[in-house]
């Protein structure tokens, strides 16, 4: 009896705690990313300078040859797209994953992920973005975004992510 009362205590607390108003956890020091978005998804990415513009429209990924970190054609375009971006829009800063396909060991791919990120990195700031506001992380092969083996999935593997942070630049 006493594990039917605890779980009707528990339903109790979380059902109210979903009740809250979202406003009681927001403090003045943070950034409502989807500020301004409208109703819908598309109000956002119609904003040139909103999250879901900069992914949507400018692009936020880069992808990459096997076994290498020299940018493609395509890539350095999509770079010159987020340059303008950023520089518009001084007030984000971003951080660059790099990843990398399941083929090789671990320690490889996080070296090759890390030299991809900063490949991106510096071709930004070699186009003017500070790289007080860029920061590199590599995630190797440990995120990918599928999972099979097989040419296709292996080539959406091998990225460079660039993800906004807004308020953040300094």
């Amino acid at each position: 009896m006493k594990m039917i009362t605890k779980a009707v205590l528990l339903m109790s607390v979380l059902a109210l705690a979903a009740c809250s108003n979202k406003s009681d956890f927001v403090g003045d020091d943070v950034v409502d990313l989807n500020a301004g978005a409208g109703s819908g998804f598309d109000d956002g990415a119609n904003d040139p300078t909103s999250v879901a513009f900069f992914q949507q429209s400018v692009g936020d990924r880069v992808f990459f040859e096997v076994d290498t970190s020299a940018l493609t054609g395509q890539g350095r375009l999509i770079l010159d797209g987020q340059t303008r971006w950023l520089t518009t829009n001084s007030d984000y800063t971003a951080i660059i994953e790099g990843h990398a396909d399941e083929q090789g060991t671990r320690e490889y791919n996080v070296a090759l992920g890390e030299r991809r990120a900063n490949t991106v990195r510096d071709y930004l700031v070699s186009k003017g973005v500070p790289s007080s506001r860029l920061r590199v992380v590599s995630f190797g092969k440990e995120r990918p975004i599928e999972i099979c083996s097989q040419e296709g999935c292996y080539a959406k593997n091998r990225r460079a992510v660039t993800v906004l942070a807004a308020g953040l630049s300094g």
